[in-house]
């Protein structure tokens, strides 16, 4: 964890303001495993269902872009290295531990959210969103996305689907296979987001992966 990192700090007020057992992992040194050095996750958490989950936090913002030129793009990306990490951390950690990243969405003034929204956090003037993955399900449906920085995203349908509030795999998630959810699992959880933005502009806001 870098504690100068706005994201990671936010993240870390959440899982204290929820009560949530965690360790932050010192970033300054890289983890090998066997002769590979290998990226170090920013959390180890530990769910009250007994679930550990690592966690690499994704900070981003809710319009991306520039005054005047947002894009109402909810970003999804992440690097190869990235992915590589973490499945090694969830080898290393095993049966019982999930891999998860975290897109913690720093929501801009310009975007209403309803009150009740899952994981809709305030902290230090800001509010942030949070939706996390499995490291497996991303995986398995990510698309390349940019050959040259080695990015990959998932499509916006895709992000949809998997995309879950973070207090469903603290709290809820029972089982290993990644792909299974719980009492979230109709709950639109990107509506409130996509309403607002359509009452403002008369369009409608794109749920996907963006430009880099």
């Amino acid at each position: 964890m870098d504690r100068s990192n706005p994201y990671e700090a936010a993240f870390e007020a959440y899982l204290q303001a929820h009560g949530l057992c965690s360790v932050a992992v010192d970033e300054t040194r890289r983890s090998q495993w066997g002769r590979t050095s290998v990226k170090n996750l920013d959390f180890i958490v530990l769910g009250p269902a007994g679930t550990r989950l690592l966690v690499d936090v994704k900070g981003r913002q809710f319009p991306g872009g520039p005054d005047g030129k947002e894009r109402y793009v909810w970003e999804n990306w992440s690097t190869l290295e990235d992915i590589d990490g973490m499945e090694s951390w969830s080898k290393l950690f095993g049966p019982g531990s999930l891999g998860l990243f975290v897109f913690l969405y720093r929501i801009r003034a310009s975007v209403s959210l309803a009150e009740d929204a899952l994981d809709l956090f305030s902290w230090r003037g800001e509010r942030y969103l949070l939706r996390s993955v499995t490291i497996e399900a991303y995986r398995r449906h990510m698309k390349l996305r940019s050959p040259k920085w080695g990015t990959v995203h998932l499509p916006s349908k895709v992000f949809r689907e998997l995309a879950r509030p973070f207090r469903y795999f603290s709290h809820e998630y029972l089982r290993e296979d990644g792909d299974g959810y719980g009492p979230d699992q109709d709950r639109p959880l990107f509506e409130s987001a996509e309403l607002a933005f359509s009452a403002r502009s008369g369009g409608s806001a794109e749920t996907g992966s963006g430009g880099h």
